[in-house]
C-alpha cells in the first residue's frame, strides 16, 4: 500500500477505490511536539478500537463521520476528505494549556463546555486561533466555522454522556473536520484516549495520554480501562 499522509499516531494508505482511505494505527507514544517518544506495544489497537466505538456512538446519534468499517486490529477504512487544518478542541474541566493560560487549577469544571481552535502545524506548534484568524487567512469561512461549532457541542453532549454511563469523565477532547467529494462537512481523524482527556469520575484517576506525558501511570493500563468499560456502553 503506499501511503499518502503519516502523522504522531496514524498512517494514512491508497486503496483501489479513490473515495476511500487505510487509516492504520500506530504504536508510537509522543508528547510535547514530539520531544518525547517511545514505541508502546499495543496503543494502536486499543486506540482503533476507541475510534471505533465512538464513531459507532456518534453515526447511531446520526452524526456523519469519515468512518466505514474495521479492517484489522489497527486499520478502519475512512471515506477521503479534504482536511481542514484546524484542530477543535471542546474543554467541560479546566485541564492542559487551559489551566496554564488562565492560572486556574485543574479539575475545576467549566459553567458550560467551551470550544477553542488550533491551526494544524507540528512546524508550528499548533498554535491556538480564533474565529478572525480563520476567515482573515481563508481557512475556512464563517458559516464552516460556525457548522463545526455546532458539530462539537453536539459530539460532547453525545460522548459525555456515554462515558459517563462507563463512570468516566469527559475532561477535553480534540477532533478534525473534512469535506467529502461532495463538499459535505463530516467529522474525521479519531477519537481516542490520545486525543482526550479521560479521568475516572470517582476517584480522579488519570486514563489518557496524560500517563505518558507526565508520568502518572502505565499507558497502556489506563486505556485498556476506558476500553473494557466503554465496550459495555450501547
Amino acid at each position: 500500500m503506499k501511503s499518502i499522509y503519516e502523522g504522531k499516531a496514524k498512517i494514512l494508505y491508497k486503496t483501489g477505490d479513490s473515495r476511500f482511505l487505510i487509516m492504520h494505527f500506530k504504536d508510537d507514544a509522543t508528547a510535547f511536539n514530539g520531544k518525547k517518544f517511545a514505541i508502546v506495544k499495543g496503543k494502536g489497537r486499543l486506540n482503533k478500537e476507541a475510534t471505533t466505538i465512538a464513531f459507532d456512538w456518534l453515526k447511531k446519534a446520526g452524526i456523519d463521520t469519515h468512518f466505514v468499517r474495521e479492517i484489522s486490529q489497527d486499520e478502519i477504512l475512512v471515506r477521503k476528505v479534504e482536511i481542514i487544518p484546524v484542530e477543535v478542541v471542546v474543554r467541560n474541566v479546566i485541564a492542559g494549556s487551559l489551566s496554564k493560560r488562565m492560572g486556574l487549577k485543574k479539575g475545576g469544571k467549566l459553567k458550560f463546555p467551551i470550544v477553542e481552535f488550533y491551526y494544524k502545524s507540528d512546524e508550528l506548534g499548533d498554535p491556538m486561533l480564533n474565529e478572525y484568524h480563520i476567515r482573515v487567512f481563508d481557512i475556512a469561512d464563517e458559516e464552516t466555522i460556525e457548522e463545526m461549532k455546532r458539530i462539537a457541542f453536539c459530539v460532547n453532549d453525545l460522548l459525555r454522556k456515554k462515558f459517563e454511563q462507563a463512570d468516566i469523565l469527559l475532561v477535553d477532547f480534540k477532533i478534525e473536520f473534512g469535506r467529502d467529494e461532495e463538499g459535505k462537512l463530516i467529522l474525521a481523524d479519531e477519537i481516542t484516549p490520545d486525543g482526550a482527556r479521560l479521568w475516572d469520575i470517582k476517584t480522579g484517576e488519570v486514563l489518557d495520554k496524560d500517563r505518558f506525558r507526565f508520568d502518572l501511570g502505565d499507558l497502556i493500563e489506563g486505556y485498556e480501562k476506558v476500553l473494557e468499560r466503554i465496550r459495555c456502553v450501547s
